[in-house]
């Protein structure tokens, strides 16, 4: 395997670990849900497949960026990596669903901005990371009705 891609694989691994560190658990499961969310089987299924989309895409860019755009396009995929991780510890973690919708909103921008820096450089990647866009669109609108139906979250339980 190429260094590269072990790299950029490790890097959204690493982005994957918030989601393992912070996890659901009781207070989530005592939520008011959507009757349109997603089953909770499918969340690691669909992540996994992103996560892979993700680690692909940057690795194409890394090795066709020409080196004026390298910075930038290495630079939004890091703030979108980033914003990634931290989602999982502001929603389950912190157990604000609020602060978690806006990082949310900031981590849909980062994306979409990847997409286009990206389809600048080459443009499988930018249609690589198209399902994930499409992925965090629904978590966004998931995260938003459960702030409508728990005006109120249940009170703390044990972590």
């Amino acid at each position: 395997m190429d260094l590269s891609l072990a790299v950029f694989i490790g890097l959204n691994v690493a982005a994957a670990a918030s989601g393992a560190v912070f996890k659901p658990g009781e207070w989530y499961e005592a939520l008011n849900k959507p009757a349109w969310r997603p089953p909770n089987y499918a969340f690691p299924i669909v992540w996994t497949a992103l996560y892979a989309l993700i680690a692909i895409a940057g690795w194409r860019v890394w090795n066709r960026a020409p080196a004026d755009m390298l910075i930038g396009a290495m630079g939004i995929y890091g703030l979108q990596t980033l914003l990634n991780a931290g989602w999982s510890a502001i929603f389950f973690g912190l157990r604000n669903m609020r602060l978690a919708f806006v990082e949310l909103m900031g981590l849909w921008l980062s994306i979409f901005t990847t997409i286009l820096v990206f389809a600048a450089i080459d443009g499988i990647a930018a249609l690589l990371l198209l399902p994930y866009l499409a992925w965090v669109s629904v978590a966004g609108m998931l995260n938003l009705a459960m702030i409508r139906l728990n005006p109120t979250p249940p009170a703390q339980l044990p972590r």
